[in-house]
């Protein structure tokens, strides 16, 4: 008899210890519910970011990736062209060269006749409207980068106040379980406020760095055509 509740009491306390060894996992829609109504706003307020950020980026990237593209020979040519005279030809080649390159070059050849001033101003102008075009949209993933982080602790500050309000109101007798909601939405918030941040910022900069290698290839291109006009025939 004695034997049989020693047996019952240690396969009690090997299933207990079974069940506290099973740990709880909770996924990742389950953590955001638990975060309340203020941490599930804020959740989609970030995830709307985090789309518009990747949008952007690709956009911007395909973007860019296409203005950068350019026919090795097309410098030859313009200048062969012009060299004989024929600018009809050369304006022709430029509007078939769909670039910011052949438009800079085209606006020069446009201005042909007049003092090379003149013509390396009206390069000037037109490339900064390419510049612009490059860069549209991509401010948005800088604002993107730095507000994502102060709406996450936003999330933060709020779940800390309902933690605060639940303690108050808990006549003393503090229960975790009153704090859960006000703690879920401070950490989830803040995590995903970084993870958006981290991401505006790194897309935001790997184009900005894409547009200024464009950009040099344009002023490259202008000096290019502007020291050919310059030599003596």
């Amino acid at each position: 008899m004695l034997n049989t509740l020693l047996q019952n009491s240690q396969e009690g306390a090997e299933l207990l210890t079974d069940e506290e060894s099973v740990e709880k996992t909770l996924s990742i829609i389950e953590l955001i519910s638990s975060g309340g109504v203020a941490g599930q706003v804020i959740i989609l307020l970030l995830f709307v970011l985090l789309v518009a950020a990747i949008y952007i980026y690709f956009e911007r990237l395909f973007a860019i990736k296409s203005a950068a593209k350019i026919d090795a020979n097309f410098m030859n040519q313009i200048k062969d062209h012009v060299t004989h005279g024929k600018i009809d030809s050369a304006q022709l080649l430029c509007a078939q060269t769909n670039s910011p390159v052949s438009r800079l070059i085209n606006k020069g050849i446009t201005r042909i006749g007049k003092p090379l001033a003149d013509i390396n101003t009206a390069i000037e102008n037109a490339g900064r409207l390419e510049v612009y075009s490059l860069e549209k949209n991509v401010s948005i993933l800088a604002t993107i980068s730095g507000a994502a982080p102060m709406i996450g602790f936003l999330g933060t500050v709020i779940g800390m106040i309902l933690s605060i309000f639940e303690i108050a109101n808990s006549g003393g007798q503090i229960d975790i379980k009153l704090l859960a909601d006000g703690l879920y939405t401070a950490m989830t918030t803040t995590v995903a406020g970084l993870i958006v941040g981290i991401v505006a910022y790194m897309t935001y900069n790997h184009l900005v760095v894409k547009t200024d290698k464009v950009v040099y290839q344009m002023e490259a291109h202008s000096v290019e055509f502007l020291d050919h006009l310059n030599e003596p025939i």
